[in-house]
């Protein structure tokens, strides 16, 4: 909407960044808990309310749109047969497992909301109900996908460059009602909120903790130093906005998650060295290996594909993982130390 009135992009994202960081500044995790809440609430009412107008455009009820997708091309999940397809099903479930291991279970941005819980059984409550309730929630998603593209293909309307653009496309030039679009809006906005708010905090939080040890300093020392951080992440998080608007990916989520595979393989390494072994590491070791594993990484997937033809997709978190492990296996001594 702003770049339909010529707001540069670089400035949208410094006023949302903005924004966001005015709700967290004031409480915290608290404010993210809550507003998270209102976010997603909002997120999931738009999405089903456009999927409602899309198959009214369609003419469809519930149960011929069920069937419609289910018989579309495009809602194959899975490939079978050909291994150098990023969807192969057996790359897509290894690297799946691990995808959610440290996206999930490794990140302090998505762990946080479960660190504040009162007790272990609340936290445990809540990690079951926010993973079942991606089931239904990526149906639905990959189901309107499937639909605005059996849409566009009814409608004779051209598709967009990046697919990312299809549903704003189709919301903003009036294909779907004046209704959609405000649903799409309040979706999107709550959306990328509910993202960069989590991210920042735990960014802030992260670094003030692991890095500047402000827990073990006194309050007032503390929340100086918290507030200040704070105000350098919310920067770095509108230069990774920017970022990836100059990437111009044709989609998004497969470049974060390409991206995902470099910057978190070391650390699914350093977790399964720890787990696994009894071996210590020497420290002012452990960032080069660090930095060394996704490079070298690269360097593989450049070089196979060069050869072979064959290009790594999620599996390259696998890898990465394995090449840390190595580093970190390979420097380190044992120890009698439990």
């Amino acid at each position: 909407m702003f770049t339909d009135i010529h707001i540069a992009f670089p400035l949208i994202a410094i006023g949302s960044v903005a924004l966001v960081w005015l709700y967290t500044q004031k409480s915290g995790i608290k404010t993210i808990v809550w507003t998270d809440a209102l976010q997603t609430t909002c997120l999931i009412t738009a999405l089903i309310l456009i999927i409602l107008a899309v198959s009214r455009q369609l003419n469809l009820n519930v149960g011929e749109m069920i069937e419609a997708v289910a018989d579309n091309p495009h809602s194959r999940i899975f490939v079978w047969d050909d291994w150098f397809s990023r969807q192969h099903f057996v790359k897509q479930f290894l690297s799946g497992i691990f995808i959610v291991i440290v996206m999930t279970g490794l990140d302090q941005d998505m762990m946080q909301k479960n660190l504040s819980c009162r007790s272990l059984p609340e936290a445990k409550k809540n990690m079951y109900t926010y993973g079942f309730a991606f089931i239904p929630l990526n149906l639905l998603f990959l189901g309107l996908g499937v639909l605005l593209l059996i849409l566009t293909d009814t409608l004779h309307i051209n598709l967009p460059a990046t697919g990312d653009d299809l549903l704003p496309m189709l919301a903003t030039e009036g294909y779907l009602g004046q209704a959609v679009l405000v649903f799409f809006t309040i979706g999107i906005i709550a959306a990328s909120f509910s993202n960069s708010d989590s991210a920042l905090t735990a960014m802030t939080t992260s670094f003030c903790v692991d890095i500047l040890d402000t827990d073990k300093e006194d309050e007032h020392t503390a929340r100086r130093k918290r507030r200040r951080v704070h105000a350098g992440m919310s920067v770095l998080l509108v230069l990774c906005i920017c970022f990836f608007g100059l990437m111009d990916s044709p989609s998004l989520i497969d470049a974060i998650y390409v991206i995902a595979s470099y910057t978190y393989g070391p650390l699914l390494g350093m977790f399964a060295f720890g787990l696994f072994t009894r071996r210590a590491v020497y420290d002012r070791w452990t960032p080069y290996i660090a930095v060394a594993s996704p490079m070298l990484c690269y360097l593989i997937d450049v070089t196979i594909g060069t050869l072979t033809g064959y290009r790594f997709g999620y599996e390259l978190l696998m890898l990465n993982g394995l090449l840390t492990f190595a580093g970190l296996y390979l420097s380190g001594y044992y120890t009698t130390k439990s």
